[in-house]
């Protein structure tokens, strides 16, 4: 990667890799999404899809194998390489989705998405552009891949119910399984190789640093939350399409509510997330946030036999929904220490994908059993559980993490400028990493003296 370039842009190099890698991440999440809106009438023709409890397992149980290979696979791509986990991952996954379509049964479709999740790639996807972004960049490079998922969960609402119409829900497996190989050719043409392949704290969950995120309480708080964020998420779908299609909305036009529901909703969050950025009232918006999702599960209960009602309570729920998908990432970078936002992010992420199984799986028992109230009651109780521990949570501080190049230097010479960087004004806390060659930094929002970090690391930043 040529260091002339101005240090504001990526390099051409960067832009490959960046586009190469959100395009494969959005593809996986993609074919998990795009099943949601329209599984619950696939099933009804299925031999066992009548039981609730098996259609909500089928939904969720991607969400099982992600949650427990997550982390492996990003530790065997430190071993092997990350392109052999990708391509491995991308084979595990359409060989996912080919089982599925040819399900004859809903215990079959429900095998075919273990093996879809069991293609956990992420790790290995964020590490790889780690080693190929350099340190000033990579925040926007993850930035990128990770906005990937709110354009493909959007996308997914959107085109399933007309994919459905066109193909069939097997069709749509057999495309997102094709689609996974067609991506083992963007890997291998596209995405170029690394030239050294490292750990990264920034990006990678360490062994090491489980105990210290797994007992900070404030980090505990946000795994909750998008554990019952994914939960309610994956526990509505069960009902939503069900509920648009009693009150007189053709499967096939769904779309047409999901589309301005969700156009509207993002519309809406821009100010919030603008207000608590820059005014530092995240703590406050974030609350908020949970509050108004407690009530859309009311206002989807009581308005479940109307179109307009539904629509409605849809916007309030994607429009809080959102906000948060938004928010979390950003509260963990702020909470976490700098030397294990990795471990941090991973496990927060492997607590989504538990929230997703968890949420559908229970969410179709109790919809079997005792019906939508008894769901939309399960739900509540998470969020107000949800809603009380951000109401007591700590206010963040409005800081930003940033990272710079070091030159080579031993163990002792690194725990000194660790500890000259964060006397420097607006220096928050810092970490110099000698085996990563990198300096990881906390700092202020405002007033953080960038001159002084990097005529303390000799010009080198």
């Amino acid at each position: 990667m040529s260091s002339s370039l101005p240090p504001e842009k990526l390099s051409p190099i960067e832009l490959r890799a960046t586009a190469g890698l959100a395009g494969i991440y959005g593809l996986r999440m993609f074919g998990m999404f795009i099943i949601l809106p329209v599984f619950a009438f696939y099933a009804e023709h299925l031999p066992g899809g009548t039981n609730y409890t098996l259609v909500g397992i089928a939904l969720g149980a991607y969400g099982l194998t992600q949650a427990i290979l997550q982390i492996p696979f990003g530790w065997l791509s430190d071993r092997i390489g990350r392109k052999p986990v990708i391509y491995m991952g991308l084979v595990l996954f359409a060989i996912g989705s080919f089982v599925a379509a040819s399900a004859t049964d809903i215990y079959w479709v429900i095998f075919g998405r273990i093996i879809q999740g069991a293609g956990a790639i992420s790790a290995a996807v964020m590490a790889l552009a780690a080693d190929l972004t350099r340190e000033e960049h990579r925040t926007k490079a993850m930035a990128a891949i990770g906005m990937t998922i709110g354009f493909t969960f959007a996308l997914s609402l959107v085109v399933a119910p007309a994919l459905n119409r066109l193909i069939g829900v097997p069709g749509i497996f057999v495309m997102t399984g094709a689609l996974a190989l067609l991506a083992m050719i963007v890997v291998w043409k596209i995405i170029p190789d690394p030239s050294v392949s490292r750990f990264h704290s920034d990006t990678e969950a360490s062994a090491g640093r489980f105990r210290n995120v797994l007992r900070d309480p404030e980090l505990l708080r946000l795994d909750f939350g998008v554990f019952t964020l994914h939960a309610v998420l994956m526990a509505l779908w069960l009902v939503v399409p069900l509920s648009l299609r009693t009150a007189g909305l053709a499967a096939d036009h769904h779309w047409q509510i999901y589309l301005p529901v969700l156009f509207f909703s993002i519309a809406l969050i821009i100010p919030a997330i603008i207000y608590g950025e820059k005014k530092a009232k995240l703590k406050q918006v974030f609350s908020l946030s949970v509050a108004v999702l407690l009530v859309s599960q009311g206002l989807l209960a009581y308005t479940s036999d109307s179109l307009w009602g539904t629509a409605a309570a849809l916007l309030v729920f994607f429009a809080a929904f959102n906000l948060l998908e938004a928010t979390l990432p950003s509260l963990i970078s702020k909470i976490a220490p700098v030397g294990a936002k990795g471990t941090a992010i991973g496990v927060y992420s492997s607590v989504q994908f538990l929230g997703a199984f968890t949420g559908a799986t229970a969410g179709g028992y109790l919809y079997e059993h005792f019906g939508g109230s008894a769901l939309f009651a399960f739900c509540g109780i998470l969020l107000a559980l949800w809603l009380v521990l951000a109401a007591t949570m700590k206010a963040p501080a409005a800081v930003r993490t940033r990272m710079y190049h070091v030159q080579e230097m031993d163990t002792g010479e690194a725990n000194g400028l660790s500890r000259q960087l964060a006397a420097l004004p607006g220096v928050h806390e810092a970490l110099v990493l000698a085996s990563e060659g990198v300096a990881y930094l906390k700092v202020d929002m405002r007033g953080f003296d960038e001159q002084g970090v990097v005529q303390l690391l000799g010009g080198k930043a």
